[in-house]
């Protein structure tokens, strides 16, 4: 009696599990580390990080998976985020060393607004339970709660790949210190002379939509080529920038690890 009982609670598992694993997006073809599949950011918004987060992929081999949805089918985020990051084998095999930032927008007021990081078992050390909660609620969830998600997950995956690639400490960033430095002098005339491209190019289009790169968005990559990755040649040479030969828009990601997760990190909600 016991071993049928036992028998019928493991099918029922199994088809439970089925059920979940049916709901899970599947890996995309060719594989990419920014998923918008809410269609929250704009072109350019998706364009940059997914740049950032292929030359953290080509520098340190750590990856960072962004997927954005509309709604997790009742599934709470912390069991989609882990599934997504089991399924599609974020990081690397033997390091375990992916994180899946998954991002659910507020679509009315009756619909609360998640987010979630989950944090592979290689970088659990590095980013702890406390400082993944505190980038979701500190970093992102202020720019989420003015419709501002391009700003929030920018400000979140600075952060998170400043950790992971050891730039700066859990405890560095717990007491301020890990914010981002003041540029140096020639960074900043790169994002001046960005600002001057992007405003031209707005005032031929007479429109400001939302295809256009942000100002945050243009900052963000003038400090990417100041300290992010620490090579000018992301844009043009071997370590993945837009026109490279090793990962970036030009080579192309070489696709997910098959990386493993066991519970680690946090969300928030708003």
């Amino acid at each position: 009696m016991l071993k049928k009982y036992t028998s019928l609670i493991v099918l029922v598992l199994t088809l439970l599990n089925g059920i979940f694993a049916a709901d899970i997006p599947q890996r995309p073809v060719p594989p990419r580390l920014v998923n918008d599949l809410a269609g929250i950011l704009g072109k350019s918004e998706t364009e940059a990080l997914e740049w950032k987060l292929r030359a953290l992929n080509d520098s340190t081999s750590n990856q960072i998976l962004i997927i954005t949805l509309k709604s997790l089918n009742g599934y709470d985020p912390a069991s989609f985020a882990y599934e997504i990051g089991e399924k599609w084998g974020v990081g690397q095999k033997g390091f375990n060393n992916g994180i899946v930032v998954l991002v659910k927008p507020k679509i009315s007021n009756t619909n609360k607004g998640q987010a979630f990081i989950a944090v592979g078992y290689g970088l659990e050390g590095a980013i702890p339970d406390a400082i993944a909660k505190r980038i979701v609620e500190k970093e992102m969830i202020p720019s989420f709660r003015r419709n501002n998600y391009g700003e929030g997950i920018f400000k979140g995956v600075d952060v998170l790949s400043k950790l992971a690639s050891g730039e700066i400490s859990a405890e560095g960033y717990n007491k301020g210190s890990g914010k981002p430095a003041i540029f140096g002098f020639l960074p900043f005339i790169i994002i001046f002379l960005i600002i001057v491209i992007i405003r031209a190019s707005n005032a031929r289009s007479g429109s400001m939509g939302r295809n256009n790169m942000s100002f945050w968005t243009a900052l963000w990559i003038g400090s990417s080529l100041s300290g992010g990755s620490g090579h000018w040649n992301n844009f043009s040479g071997s370590s993945g920038g837009f026109g490279g030969g090793g990962g970036g828009f030009g080579g192309g990601f070489g696709g997910f690890g098959g990386g493993s997760f066991g519970g680690g990190g946090a969300g928030g909600s708003w």
